[in-house]
């Protein structure tokens, strides 16, 4: 179920709600704003009397040993160490990253900060449009208006940075990038290039410049969301990113019981989506097969990162 704004807010955080059986709640962006510390925020949540059975929170990278008692289970994030541009272009990531990051240059894609306007939301909205269908699922924001798209992009402003890739004067990628209070993590909260421009490997050049202006802020690591998602180990998004030196690191996820009926829950998995309780190879051919519909449906051509 997706999740939806709750209209609640607590230590200047809004809460995010989804499910139907067991209503689990969350920070909004708490992928990109993680929590650092729960206690004053889950004692708000608990004296508002707010219909919420479970709360959630992951642990705020470098610490990786729990840290606190609350019933917990493992998740995990792709992360980039960075100290030097220089260090991540010659010993963290394999010839091919190199090598198509080097072909975007060569076909002409310059990669610049660019500031959030009118011109770059248009270019945003453009690049959803351009497919229904992303990474063998159909894709949101695909159909949103230039509103709509203007609304979701201008979230945390001041701290963030957009990146583009530009054949010309034609947007054909982009990456915003969300810095967490301390400075210390960067967040890849979304990149995206357009298919038809795909051959020119602008999603490569992208990273390459996300990385550097991480290097040359003095922030440490970069974060691109999860490196394996549900029960699937292997894609070729999380090959896309072990190639660009991204590394699996498994952090505790926690689950605070806020009703009985949240403690009953948790013991019986309700918090968990249907496609995490069925086998893994079941789950790996819906997905193979949903894709192959898709790709028939729309007409479309092989996405490839």
């Amino acid at each position: 179920m997706k999740a939806k704004k709750s209209g609640l807010s607590f230590c200047g955080r809004e809460l995010m709600v989804e499910g139907r059986l067991c209503r689990l709640a969350y920070l909004d962006a708490d992928d990109f704003k993680v929590l650092d510390e729960p206690e004053a925020l889950l004692a708000e949540i608990s004296k508002s009397g707010a219909r919420i059975d479970l709360f959630t929170f992951i642990q705020k990278l470098p610490g990786t040993t729990p840290k606190y008692s609350y019933p917990m289970e493992w998740d995990n994030v792709a992360v980039l160490s960075i100290s030097t541009f220089e260090n991540w272009w010659t010993k963290q990531i394999g010839f091919k990253a190199r090598n198509k990051a080097k072909q975007a240059e060569k076909k002409g894609v310059a990669v610049r900060e660019v500031p959030f306007d009118d011109r770059l939301v248009r270019g945003i909205w453009e690049i959803y449009n351009e497919s229904p269908v992303r990474q063998g699922r159909l894709f949101p924001h695909y159909g949103k208006s230039l509103e709509a798209v203007r609304k979701m992009s201008e979230t945390f402003l001041d701290s963030s940075v957009f990146l583009g890739a530009f054949d010309g004067d034609k947007l054909i990628g982009f990456i915003k990038m969300t810095f967490d209070d301390s400075r210390t993590q960067a967040t890849i909260m979304h990149i995206l290039s357009t298919l038809n421009d795909r051959d020119k490997a602008p999603t490569n050049a992208l990273l390459a410049q996300a990385v550097r202006a991480c290097a040359d802020r003095g922030i440490p690591r970069l974060v691109y969301a999860k490196f394996a998602y549900g029960k699937t180990t292997n894609s070729s998004l999380s090959d896309f990113k072990e190639r660009n030196g991204f590394q699996r690191v498994d952090l505790p996820r926690y689950y605070v019981p806020l009703t009985r009926w949240g403690s009953f829950s948790l013991r019986m998995g309700f918090h968990h989506h249907l496609t995490d309780r069925l086998p893994e190879l079941l789950v790996a051919k819906l997905r193979e097969w949903r894709g192959a519909w898709y790709q028939r449906k729309f007409n479309l051509k092989q996405e490839a990162l």
